[in-house]
């Protein structure tokens, strides 16, 4: 009967591990893979900068069923564009894409979250949503255009 009553609460024990709280959903096939970004639109203080990453910068996202990386720097190898990384865990809830950002070369961003609304069309992900950090007077506006990179 002690076998029977620690094999049922091992049972439910693991039938319970790995379940996300609130019913968040991290697991989502059409926007788990990489990403290339082609257009970031920044507006900061009425400001818009757009900038093009088809040129001498290139700039990846891998997404899987928990995480998220970024990868960017300059095609050329003499190129003054900073190389740049970045991760962490994120989660997805219908459009809203939320990344926990957990590691980045610079240490004034990590530790923060960032919400997203997300659409993807065909092989088109489009990511917007504001990114702020008071502590380092960021306060900005950001949309990400990407393609999906094929395998």
């Amino acid at each position: 009967m002690k076998a029977l009553f620690q094999l049922a609460s091992l049972s439910i024990l693991l039938l319970s591990c790995g379940r996300e709280p609130d019913g968040a959903q991290t697991a989502n096939p059409a926007l788990e893979g990489t990403w290339q970004l082609y257009r970031a639109t920044l507006v900061e203080k009425g400001d818009t900068t757009v900038t093009d990453y088809t040129g001498k910068t290139s700039f990846i996202k891998v997404i899987n069923g928990s995480h998220f990386a970024f990868l960017q720097h300059g095609r050329d190898k003499d190129t003054s564009v900073a190389f740049a990384a970045g991760g962490g865990r994120y989660e997805l809830r219908d459009s809203l894409y939320t990344e926990h950002l957990e590691y980045c070369n610079d240490r004034n961003w990590e530790g923060h979250d960032f919400a997203f609304t997300i659409r993807i069309k065909n092989d088109t992900l489009v990511q917007r949503g504001v990114e702020k950090i008071e502590s380092a007077g960021i306060d900005r506006l950001n949309t990400e255009e990407y393609v999906r990179v094929k395998q």
